[in-house]
């Protein structure tokens, strides 16, 4: 819970007239294991959509599947008006990947690394010293372009990482958590380089991500748990559906004062890892009764306006742990 505010992304400028990628009912198992639960969803052409949830809930399983780097068990996928199970090869060659752990060549130089990935989709020549040229320019890597990999801060890594994946000008680019290892700005940094790919050429851009700050700025979430998807739309609908402020309250006896305050207050409290969680409108008028009544056996009390995490415990019952593994 947060009182801090993300600035909404800005709807995209270009209209937005299919579908690039459609899934229904995706299920997918290692050994006896569920990762995927009948997933259904649809993604838009030329909007930024993100997959939010903790580690175990289904990200990487579905990334891996949209990537084709493993195949389809149960359900349909269309990417880009192929399907998945059958046109896997057809779907690669519009498609731009990056991954979560680095792909580059340390020894190679920021250019070299481009041009050696221009090769593998049939570019050479002029067209691809061009296109490199423009690429390095666009993500700000035109004076690091002779640098080796290796002496690169992590961010600019990532901006190389960005730039080898839309060497060949893909139409939809799927991202894996793309801001790991990041520090804040150079985040924000990156963030604000997606949102250019959407707002010039309309690239459709799929990532996985366990920042909510990161989820904030797209244009539609999708939030998966346990291998199920429990929510699907825009940043600002989710945190609607919470239905008010969100008041966390700490006390020494959380299980014995939880009654009590659902009692005195006709509120419908629950304990979220130790701590009293409600949701109200005007919550900072309750916060002052919950003082007046409680005050004794109150260690803390805080309120505000509901979060994309505050979303995950208001559907799920306990919080998001990015660390979490299942």
């Amino acid at each position: 819970m947060s009182t801090a505010s993300v600035a909404p992304l800005r709807p995209a400028p270009h209209a937005v007239t299919r579908d690039a990628v459609v899934a229904r009912q995706v299920d997918f198992s290692y050994a006896t294991r569920p990762a995927l639960r009948e997933v259904s969803f649809t993604i838009a052409e030329g909007e930024i959509f993100a997959f939010l949830g903790p580690n175990g809930g289904g990200k990487t399983t579905l990334f891996r599947l949209l990537s084709t780097l493993v195949a389809m068990q149960t359900g349909e996928v269309l990417m880009l008006g192929c399907d998945l199970a059958s046109q896997a090869a057809q779907i690669r060659l519009r498609l731009g990947v990056v991954f979560q752990h680095p792909s580059l060549d340390d020894k190679l130089t920021v250019r070299e690394n481009l041009i050696h990935h221009g090769h593998l989709y049939g570019l050479s020549g002029a067209s691809l010293a061009a296109r490199a040229t423009e690429l390095l320019t666009r993500m700000g890597l035109a004076e690091r372009a002779r640098d080796l990999v290796e002496t690169l801060s992590g961010g600019l890594q990532r901006r190389t990482e960005l730039a080898k994946a839309l060497l060949h000008r893909p139409s939809l680019l799927l991202l894996d958590e793309p801001s790991t290892g990041l520090d804040p700005t150079a985040r924000r940094e990156f963030n604000d380089y997606l949102c250019e790919l959407r707002d010039r050429e309309g690239v459709t851009i799929v990532l996985t991500t366990h920042y909510m700050e990161e989820a904030e700025r797209a244009d539609r979430v999708a939030i998966l748990d346990d291998g199920r998807l429990v929510a699907l739309a825009s940043p600002l609908e989710l945190k609607n559906s919470v239905g008010g402020d969100v008041v966390v309250v700490r006390a020494a006896e959380p299980q014995s004062l939880l009654p009590r305050l659902n009692h005195s207050l006709g509120v419908q409290a629950q304990l979220v890892d130790g701590a009293i969680r409600l949701e109200r409108r005007d919550g900072h008028r309750l916060v002052s009764n919950i003082i007046d009544s409680f005050g004794a056996e109150v260690q803390s009390i805080a309120f505000g306006k509901p979060t994309l995490e505050d979303v995950f415990v208001h559907l799920t019952g306990r919080r998001f742990r990015a660390g979490e593994v299942g």
